[in-house]
């Protein structure tokens, strides 16, 4: 499959608000969620996947809806499948999907795609780590990769405001010593 390239945190940010992240499987779907601040990602829940590609929107689309209202969510994040190489997996097609479906449903909610290379991974590990038998926990490993996909991105975002705020400061203090 040919190159995908993941969105940046950037000029488009909303600001302010809460941020959520997306880890999309074939069987579930794992949420996590920032504060307001959106400087830190918590396990939210974890929900049943039930809409396939050509399907209308089922009930995990309306949980998803429902939590990003509940929430004041400002942004979604959704992961987005890519091989070591940077190359879209088969499973880029269902988290575009979900993503197309949000944006329809909340057109005034910026949809974002972030790179999840070796989240499921990470999060397997760090469950093992904890004592937690991978096995029986599937739901918490979705959740633990849709932290990883939102705090990455919360990470980036961090670093371009700083980055941004020093640009603006110096092009400030240049123009005032004109």
């Amino acid at each position: 499959m040919a190159k995908v390239t993941p969105d940046r945190p950037g000029e488009d940010d909303p600001g302010y608000g809460r941020r959520l992240g997306v880890d999309v499987g074939t069987v579930r779907i794992g949420l996590a969620l920032s504060g307001s601040d959106a400087t830190m990602a918590m396990p939210l829940e974890t929900i049943k996947r039930e809409t396939g590609l050509k399907d209308r929107d089922q009930a995990d689309i309306d949980r998803l809806v429902a939590v990003i209202n509940e929430n004041n969510v400002v942004e979604v994040v959704v992961g987005l499948p890519r091989d070591l190489q940077g190359n879209g997996s088969k499973s880029v097609k269902h988290a575009k999907d979900i993503g197309f479906r949000i944006r329809r449903r909340l057109p005034h909610i910026p949809v974002k795609y972030a790179d999840e290379r070796l989240t499921t991974v990470i999060a397997t590990h760090a469950l093992r780590e904890a004592g937690v038998n991978s096995r029986h926990h599937r739901t918490m490993i979705d959740q633990i990769a849709a932290v990883e996909i939102l705090q990455s991105w919360l990470d980036e975002r961090r670093v371009f405001l700083q980055t941004d705020a020093s640009a603006h400061s110096s092009m400030t203090e240049e123009s005032s010593e004109q």
